[in-house]
């Protein structure tokens, strides 16, 4: 044994080839991620619904909160400045009526200088009323007429 190698031929270079340009794969993983990131964006109004589908859904959850007697799950759903008006418990009986509430139609429409829905809801006699729904913090019934 004359020198520092266990056998006689010396040390072999690991990579004998010369170096393959992976820039096409590199370019292909981000294309991918834009592309994925893209699709997630077109497909969140898909998923999530559309603003008079979310109205629909949040003034249905709130009429059936209402006629269970949950005014926890009412109150939660109320916009912020009719929480802040006072006591959920005396808010929540403007919301009120005999009978069951079905949603009839959406419309558009405007609260102050915040774009809102109006939901029309037709009650079990007849009557009609509008629950007023605004973006906040996800859909909000923030006041009623009729």
């Amino acid at each position: 044994m004359s020198g520092p190698y266990l056998y006689d031929e010396g040390p072999e270079d690991l990579h004998t080839g010369t170096p393959r340009n992976r820039n096409g794969l590199i370019l292909g993983v981000f294309g991918g991620t834009v592309v994925l990131g893209v699709a997630m964006v077109v497909a969140l109004p898909l998923v999530r619904g559309g603003g008079d589908e979310q109205a629909r859904e949040v003034v249905g959850v709130f009429l059936a909160a209402l006629e269970a007697g949950d005014t926890e799950t009412a109150g939660d759903l109320l916009c912020t400045a009719e929480r802040d008006a006072g006591d959920v418990a005396e808010i929540l009986p403007a919301y009120e009526h005999p009978g069951t509430g079905e949603v009839v139609g959406v419309e558009d429409g405007t609260l102050g200088d915040q774009d809102s829905r109006e939901v029309r809801v037709r009650w079990d006699d007849g009557e009609e009323a509008t629950l007023t729904v605004v973006l906040e913090d996800g859909p909000r019934v923030c006041g009623t007429s009729g």
